[in-house]
């Protein structure tokens, strides 16, 4: 597998997730997950660079075919589009005051790992020619990058103790998700959905539902709580 990935890298998405961030005010909820993707992205590619992952190329072509999906939606929505569902709440909602930073970071992974890593998983075996348990190593890795940085992101985005009028809500909100339950959805959809390669119309439906679930999730996470100070 390796050797038909070799050349890919993770610089070409970086590179795009670099110019939402020059062309995206700070404030903008999608921005604000676009910082934590592009944090993740890089580290990942530094890691796979440094031979941390078993397979670097098969490593390579899950991140790149990962955020390919990410990038795809922006692009879009940019140009008249509408996102798919899991999507939908964060675009609709990015710009809304009563919604903390913290609360974009996750609906934005919510919505990537939920839904687009399980289809990136997929789409890596199709051109890997792999099944979807000989990446299981790099999807667990890649998960653990996540994990690595989850606790981070909620100590740099959440309210101060001047906001603690606001933390309370807003951690019981939070407390309502977890990045594990989402990876290991994420994995079983994924090889659910390589099972269902045969049955193309029930694939359809698995995939029509995994998105409007995921979204469902994410408009939870985006529930305005007050307006920012």
């Amino acid at each position: 597998m390796a050797q038909i990935a070799h050349c890919l890298t993770v610089a070409p998405v970086a590179h795009r997730m670099r110019e939402f961030r020059s062309a995206w005010p700070a404030t903008d909820g999608l921005a604000v997950f676009n910082a934590v993707y592009l944090a993740v992205t890089e580290e990942i590619g530094r890691r796979i660079e440094a031979g941390d992952f078993p397979d670097r190329g098969a490593a390579a072509t899950l991140d790149v075919r990962f955020a390919e999906r990410y990038l795809t939606v922006v692009d879009a929505v940019a140009d008249g589009g509408r996102a798919p569902a899991c999507w939908r709440p964060l675009f609709q909602y990015r710009r809304h005051p009563g919604v903390r930073p913290l609360q974009f970071a996750l609906a934005g992974i919510n919505a990537h790992i939920g839904h687009d890593l399980a289809l990136a998983v997929v789409d890596t075996c199709r051109v890997l020619g792999c099944e979807p348990a000989d990446l299981e190593d790099e999807f667990d890795r890649v998960g653990d990058v996540l994990t690595d940085l989850e606790e981070h992101i909620r100590d740099e985005l959440l309210p101060g103790p001047d906001l603690l009028e606001v933390a309370d809500p807003l951690l019981h909100l939070l407390g309502c998700w977890s990045l594990e339950r989402a990876r290991d959805g994420a994995w079983l959809a994924a090889r659910s959905l390589w099972q269902l390669a045969r049955l193309p119309e029930l694939a359809e439906e698995f995939t029509e539902r995994l998105d409007r679930s995921v979204g469902l999730v994410g408009r939870m996470l985006l529930t305005p709580l007050a307006p920012r100070g």
